[in-house]
């Protein structure tokens, strides 16, 4: 009887031997994807704050920079259904991480980072618990989030500070890109384990928030954290709307083009928002000139 394969040299090429060989290409591609994706997003982020201040650092910060790739990477490993389950629990954790924020933006105006950290993280796990138990229905994720955005914009504290921050040192940049790498590696490595739901909630892990709060506390003070956090609640739209349209697209496109289409949305709501909030800004000023004339 004939074996199905050939050899070449000392080797036996098989039909199974090549599909071993696929799939550790495809392992390898995907390993390059989580050490690779979210620490760039964060590094574009975090030196955004060095040029441009802390309100356009958060504003991109608002941007599915960390959500996003994790969510693309849990749809390649556990299929589009898994992944739409998770955009939509995602989208409702802008309430998770809306709760870190307020709890850290009051905090720290009289405590040091360590306390203002540590209640900020426990409102945040609390607040996930609770969405954890909730039905997972995209408008009722909607609706989460929005409220989760009224309030932060409503009850954050105010700040004034607007100018860019000192410049990072090279290790505090590396130190920012390996969280974020090691973040990605820890959720898409559980998410089999934990499932959909949490590995939605975890992809919205407050990474962004928590390195940039942290750096920003110790080295400028509560001022600039508490207008980092305020330009975060602006982006939030557009990471809603990209969670909003991968939880009913994946289960009907290709997961390359339903991601495509998701942050070419949320770009676009992302430059309304600034927009909007530039004109704002715009004819709140405009009475003070009036009066200095």
């Amino acid at each position: 009887m004939l074996r199905s394969g050939c050899l070449h040299g000392n080797h036996l090429t098989t039909p199974y031997a090549a599909m071993a060989d696929e799939g550790m290409m495809l392992d390898s591609g995907m390993l390059a994807l989580k050490l690779t994706l979210v620490p760039l997003f964060l590094l574009v982020v975090s030196m955004s704050g060095k040029w441009w201040g802390p309100s356009v650092a958060g504003w991109l910060a608002g941007l599915p920079v960390v959500a996003g790739p994790i969510l693309f990477i849990l749809v390649l490993t556990h299929g589009p259904g898994f992944g739409a389950r998770a955009a939509t629990l995602s989208l409702s954790a802008i309430l998770a991480s809306e709760a870190f924020n307020f709890a850290y933006a009051w905090t720290c105006r009289s405590h040091a980072w360590s306390v203002a950290l540590a209640i900020a993280l426990v409102t945040w796990f609390i607040a996930a618990c609770g969405l954890s138990m909730l039905p997972t229905s995209p408008l009722w994720a909607a609706t989460v989030a929005f409220a989760a955005v009224c309030f932060g914009q409503s009850f954050l504290p105010r700040s004034s500070t607007s100018g860019a921050g000192a410049p990072l040192t090279r290790s505090e940049l590396i130190g920012r890109m390996i969280a974020g790498a090691v973040l990605t590696l820890s959720v898409t490595y559980v998410s089999g384990w934990v499932g959909a739901a949490w590995s939605g909630l975890l992809a919205v892990f407050p990474l962004l928030g928590i390195v940039l709060s942290v750096s920003s506390h110790r080295a400028h003070g509560p001022s600039f954290v508490i207008s980092l956090l305020r330009g975060m609640v602006l982006g939030r739209f557009s990471f809603a709307a990209f969670c909003l349209l991968l939880s009913f697209s994946l289960p009907y496109q290709r997961p390359l083009l339903a991601f495509a289409e998701a942050s070419v949305l949320a770009m676009f709501v992302q430059w309304g928002t600034w927009r909007l909030a530039t004109t704002q800004r715009a004819k709140i000023s405009e009475p003070g000139t009036i009066a200095a004339d």
